[in-house]
């Protein structure tokens, strides 16, 4: 697949209103999402996508919560998208948590957020047991997205610049077992985009939704439910 992909069309991104529905349906869904099964206590790092923080993930770790699990914030402010220092933070900040934790932890992000976890568990694959992504742009940095324009002129890099920082990286393959959850009807990240076909292990699971609503989509949680909660062996 070739790394230069386009962004969504401007009306894809007119689509992402929808997210807005994602909400009143997980409550709909609850008695389905309650039943899902449950965690023993294991912690979940969550992360926020670019422009968004800890507020973004609320509800998400609110579910992880009820299921049983011990979810985080990343506890690091606002995701400015200044990638490397962002993932040495997030490195510390996953190692301090498996630290504590006596053990590797789990997860999860949302867009650019999904791109730190992979990163960290890249960099540090002892200290993280699983990965899950929601819509993270894998391929094409932020030319693959919506957002490319505002990532610039915040980072002051460019696309290309981006993108073969990507290409680098992408040289030590990840060992740790990542979900990739993208959507067809994204309309801020390209859902080819959050392809990975470098690593195999990759599982790709394709659900119905907009970018902006895949922290509180129904398809999304249950997904995370029955992921989080299977052996990673099988």
């Amino acid at each position: 697949m070739t790394e230069v992909i386009q962004a969504p069309s401007p009306t894809g991104l007119l689509g992402e209103a929808r997210g807005l529905l994602e909400l009143p349906k997980l409550l709909l869904r609850f008695p389905d999402l309650a039943r899902q099964p449950r965690g023993r206590g294991q912690s979940v790092l969550v992360l926020p996508g670019y422009g968004a923080g800890d507020a973004s993930t609320a509800v998400l770790r609110a579910y992880l919560r009820f299921l049983g699990y011990r979810p985080r914030g990343w506890g690091l402010g606002r995701n400015d998208g200044e990638v490397p220092d962002l993932l040495r933070r997030v490195v510390e900040r996953t190692e301090a948590v498996a630290c504590a934790e006596g053990g590797a932890i789990r997860l999860i992000g949302w867009s650019l957020g999904g791109y730190l976890a992979r990163e960290a568990a890249r960099e540090r694959p002892h200290v993280a047991h699983q990965v899950i992504t929601l819509g993270s742009p894998v391929q094409g940095g932020p030319g693959a997205t919506s957002l490319n324009r505002f990532v610039q002129l915040e980072t002051g890099k460019s696309a290309e610049f981006m993108r073969e920082a990507m290409r680098q990286r992408n040289r030590t393959p990840i060992t740790v077992p990542i979900t990739a959850i993208y959507s067809r009807s994204d309309g801020v990240v390209a859902w080819q985009a959050a392809i990975d076909d470098r690593n195999p292990t990759v599982e790709h699971i394709e659900v119905d939704g907009s970018h902006s609503g895949l922290g509180w989509n129904a398809q999304v949680y249950r997904l995370l439910a029955r992921r989080l909660h299977k052996p990673l062996s099988a």
